[in-house]
This record gives C-alpha cells, structure tokens and sequence, in this order.
C-alpha cells in the first residue's frame, strides 16, 4: 500500500498553526487543511469531550457562515492534536477567514451545543464546553496572527 500524504509529514517538526494539507480534485480546488491546536508528540492533547464539542461547534459554524457553500467537511484528528477542514473553492485567504471566524465565534459560545442529543449524535453525553470554548480560546491568537502566505508545512 502506498503511504498517504499526512504520514509523510514530520510531526516532530509541526507547531500550532494552520496548513494546506492536501490539494485534491481534477482542478485542485478540493483543498484540505490542518489545524493544529495542540504540537504533536508534547503530551498535550485535546480531551476527547472537549475535541467532540469543538467538532459539533466547528461544524456548525462553518456550515452557517458566509462560506457554507465552501465547506466539505470539518472532524477531529484521531491523534486528538486538531481539527481537519475540507473545503471547495476557497483560497487560502479565505479559509483562513473562515477558520479564524469560526474560532472566535468559538471562544465566546455559551449556550447549548448543537446536535448533542440522542437523535443527532452517537456520544451526545461526551461534551465539555467548558473545556471546548478555552481551546477555542488559546488558538485564536495564533489564527489571528497568521496570513495566508503562512499556510503551508
């Protein structure tokens, strides 16, 4: 089997940031990004409630804001480190408005969280907003102070 692109790259090299991770499609415009909350390898991980409520948070931002029609997909790592976004015809500058958008809409959210019911979600009891919002909160920075020359590994 051949390797898939995201083991080729050194983790012991990535920091917190956002990267072009992936260029997909016939045209190219089919474009995954790497958002790195957390430096992998440190002992320092996203707890699995606060990455599913980020997850449900995530997602619903991004498919309600101006760029939806943008949006592909937005989940967890499994390696709890950060978040895959996929989007479709959206330049750098753009997803990293959204992201950026999303991330601050993030920080300050305090109602419930969507989807976090039997009927909408496998796990819905595994939710810590709390914990959700101050990770939102702790990478805005570094989002903010990124341009979309800075997207790339």
């Amino acid at each position: 089997m051949e390797r898939i692109a995201s083991f080729s790259v050194d983790h012991t090299r990535l920091d917190r940031g956002m990267y072009l991770s992936r260029q997909d499609g016939p045209d190219g415009s089919i474009l995954t990004w790497d958002i790195r909350l957390k430096r992998p390898n440190r002992g320092d991980y996203l707890s699995p409630a606060a990455a599913h409520t980020l997850e449900h948070l995530f997602a619903t931002s991004a498919r309600n804001s101006k760029w939806s029609q943008n949006v592909v997909y937005v989940g967890p790592m499994g390696c709890l480190t950060g978040f895959y976004l996929v989007t479709v015809g959206l330049d750098a500058a753009g997803a990293l408005a959204l992201t950026q958008e999303c991330f601050a809409w993030m920080a300050e959210y305090d109602g419930p969280i969507p989807g976090a019911s039997a009927p909408e979600c496998g796990n819905y009891l595994m939710m810590d907003p709390i914990a959700a919002r101050k990770e939102a909160a702790a990478m805005l920075p570094v989002l903010m102070g990124l341009t979309a020359a800075d997207l790339h590994y």
